[in-house]
């Protein structure tokens, strides 16, 4: 039965199987004739497309289509990992759902859920009226759900039958002994414990809420039938664990989706009764084509975010001192100079950036484009607070009603926004190791006024 789920993905590899590791193709090449593939995408925490707010970002649901249909319908199976939202707030249950509605989209064939997941998904009515879209797995004893704890296809390669099996398990509450379980019946498991079938090759995968050493280690010495482990991950990229050509293999699938993995599975040169299988870690860079559907996806999602009021729902804190935000005009006139010159840079129309692509309703977009969103006085909206918009005197200097109130007697004092706080890794990628060549990009001082004014 098709059913709806989040898991941690694993790949596999069989005792008769030669394996590759490979790095990176180019989406577009990755079909040839006469092969299969198991991708796997897993841990987006949320992340729906990368910011946008520099290039060369990875990532995006929109995106996956294009690494997906490269390969046609019949040769491939899709994965999901799970981990899909950091929370049970209301944004992230949003989005849960959105993604949820992206997998069926794309023809994900199996999701796993972590108990998180489930758990989350109860809040927006997990088992009403998706289910069919695809097939859910989750590990032994997942919040008590009854649902199936592995999944099996069937694919074609050149006359012979390959069966992928991906079983999920949950190694906190239940005994690593019962893995062997989840591919067969025999609870002690060795490769005489399947009968072989004529022409028929199998490819177990085995994903993982919890690694270490210990399981890993059990798994390689007793459970010689599972070919690949999927761990949970820490890491922004895939990682292959340990040695790659040993068995099983064991990697994690990366984060917020800037990946998809891959196992491609061809038949071995010189020996057609065995299987090459090629690890992949194919970037989703954005250059690729953009699926209209999952495009008009998010903006369901930016229209829900804007119904929903969250820009004025955010938590916001008491400023220290009775501080107040008062708003760049406030500060024209006894710094007219230093006000031009921050009119003529971008961070002046950061604001307006927003707007350009719909997410001037998000409060995950907006705190980095205005200014004391987090502070009672600071930003709420464009029409309570209009004055506060953009990247403007105060998010770099700090509130600023007792400096004005004083005729400047009294400095300025936090809370301050360091240059960090927005130009992280995920949202400005280049930022770090080029901050002079960033911060000569919004120089409003008169020279040689020390750089370090600004903050």
């Amino acid at each position: 039965m098709k059913q709806l789920a989040t898991c941690i993905c694993v790949l596999a590899f069989g005792a008769s199987c030669v394996l590759d590791v490979s790095r990176e193709p180019s989406a577009k090449s990755l079909h040839k004739a006469d092969q299969l593939t198991v991708f796997f995408t897993g841990n987006v925490l949320g992340k729906l497309k990368p910011c946008g707010c520099s290039g060369g970002q990875l990532g995006g649901l929109e995106r996956r289509a294009s690494v997906f249909n490269s390969v046609p319908e019949q040769q491939r199976v899709i994965v999901d990992t799970g981990s899909i939202v950091n929370s049970d707030g209301e944004q992230d249950l949003i989005k849960f759902n959105i993604i949820l509605q992206a997998f069926g989209l794309l023809n994900y064939d199996v999701v796993s859920l972590s108990e998180e997941d489930i758990e989350i998904g109860k809040n927006i009515g997990l088992s009403e009226g998706i289910s069919p879209v695809f097939d859910i797995i989750s590990p032994h004893g997942s919040a008590g759900v009854n649902v199936p704890v592995k999944f099996t296809k069937s694919l074609q390669l050149k006359g012979k039958t390959v069966v992928v099996t991906i079983a999920a398990f949950d190694s906190k509450s239940a005994p690593i002994e019962q893995i062997g379980q989840l591919f067969t019946t025999a609870s002690d498991v060795s490769p005489s414990a399947i009968e072989p079938e004529p022409d028929t090759h199998r490819i177990n995968i085995l994903i993982l809420n919890h690694c270490d050493d210990a399981i890993i280690d059990f798994i390689a010495k007793r459970m010689p039938i599972i070919d690949c482990v999927v761990c949970p991950t820490e890491s922004d990229e895939p990682m292959v664990i340990d040695n790659p050509n040993k068995r099983p293999l064991v990697f994690s699938v990366g984060r917020f989706g800037r990946y998809v993995c891959g196992l491609r599975i061809t038949e071995a040169a010189g020996d057609k009764d065995k299987l090459k299988l090629d690890f992949l870690s194919i970037p989703v860079e954005e250059d690729l084509e953009q699926e209209p559907s999952l495009v008009q996806l998010y903006k369901d999602y930016q229209q829900l975010v804007r119904e929903r009021n969250l820009l004025e729902k955010y938590l916001r804190f008491t400023l220290p001192d009775g501080l107040e935000y008062a708003g760049s005009k406030s500060c024209k006139a006894c710094h007219e100079y230093e006000y031009g010159e921050w009119s003529r840079y971008i961070h002046a129309h950061a604001y307006a950036i927003l707007e350009l692509v719909g997410s001037q309703f998000d409060p995950e977009c907006v705190t980095c484009h205005v200014v004391g969103m987090e502070y009672e006085s600071g930003f709420i909206s464009e029409q309570e607070t209009g004055h506060l918009k953009n990247v403007g005197c105060e998010k770099c200097h700090g509130p600023g009603s007792e400096h004005i109130k004083t005729g400047e007697i009294v400095g300025f004092t936090g809370p301050k926004s360091a240059c960090i706080d927005c130009h992280t890794p995920e949202h400005s990628g280049n930022y770090a190791g080029n901050e002079d060549a960033f911060l000569e990009k919004i120089v409003h001082w008169r020279e040689p006024k020390p750089s370090e004014s600004v903050k």
